[in-house]
């Protein structure tokens, strides 16, 4: 498999929420080959082991390092497809870098200058995201970290990614300027997360995050059409019975016809 950069525009990082039954992963991983083929974009797979900042002590986070690290190994082997999961620790890097072709930072941890560091010094792409309280040029900091720390300057190795900006105590917010400002100040391949930039923190039930993925395709003809290198969309094929984010996944049925107007929108704004 050819090693992945962030310089093939524009590129699809899609997959659920979290990793859950094979079936579920089967089905996403096959489509997603298919409509990168068809569509002739480059497309990655992603899915979380852990996600560490759930709402609630009960909320469901993940199979865990192992199982998962086995999980994605073996959609990258059975479906020669990408993967990008994220990491949380200093110490998960060296057993995810043996699995994975991108290397994701969450938005909370993204100042988090060990993780980073770490990172940077995988030897893999890294695509950090921006939180939710930073303002575009905040970033930077982040991405001199990964760079210093890699010792490479290419700016398809590292990618960071506007998933909205928090309005108030329950709602996130996308300033489309921020696609040409994080552009002009870090150098970086620039990425939308919209099914993150749809949700409502704390507004789901039992205080999970809740969301409306009604907005989806108009935020995403919007950022198109500012020039963002690449797309982020978690995507199930249930999303009502998804572990994680049940109101902000978009349907694996809908993808394709979303995808199709991303695109039409992404070459109008080139």
């Amino acid at each position: 498999m050819t090693p992945w950069t962030f310089a093939s525009t524009p590129f699809l990082i899609a997959g659920p929420c979290v990793i859950e039954a094979d079936p579920v992963m089967d089905r996403v991983a096959e489509r997603l080959v298919g409509l990168g083929a068809k569509h002739g974009i480059t497309v990655c797979f992603k899915a979380s082991f852990d996600k560490a900042n759930r709402a609630r002590l009960s909320s469901p986070r993940g199979p865990g390092l192992d199982e998962g690290l086995r999980t994605l190994d073996r959609i990258r082997r059975e479906f020669g497809i990408p993967i990008l999961t994220d990491v949380h620790t200093t110490e998960q890097i060296s057993a995810v870098a043996q699995v994975a072709d991108v290397i994701q930072v969450p938005a909370f941890l993204s100042r988090q200058t060990d993780l980073l560091v770490a990172a940077g010094a995988s030897g893999l792409p890294v695509n950090v995201k921006k939180g939710q309280w930073m303002a575009p040029e905040d970033l930077l900091g982040a991405v001199e970290k990964i760079r210093a720390s890699s010792g490479r300057a290419a700016a398809t190795e590292v990618a960071v990614t506007e998933r909205g900006t928090m309005f108030g105590y329950g709602d996130l917010v996308v300033d489309f300027r921020n696609f040409g400002r994080l552009k002009a100040v870090t150098g970086a391949a620039v990425v939308f997360d919209v099914t993150h930039s749809v949700q409502r923190p704390g507004q789901g039930p039992g205080g999970t995050s809740g969301g409306d993925r009604a907005h989806v395709p108009s935020l995403m003809a919007a950022a198109a059409a500012a020039g963002v290198d690449g797309f982020f969309v978690e995507t199930h094929p249930d999303p009502e019975t998804a572990t994680s984010d049940r109101e902000t996944q978009w349907p694996l049925a809908d993808l394709e016809t979303l995808l199709q107007r991303t695109l039409a929108h992404w070459r109008i704004g080139r």
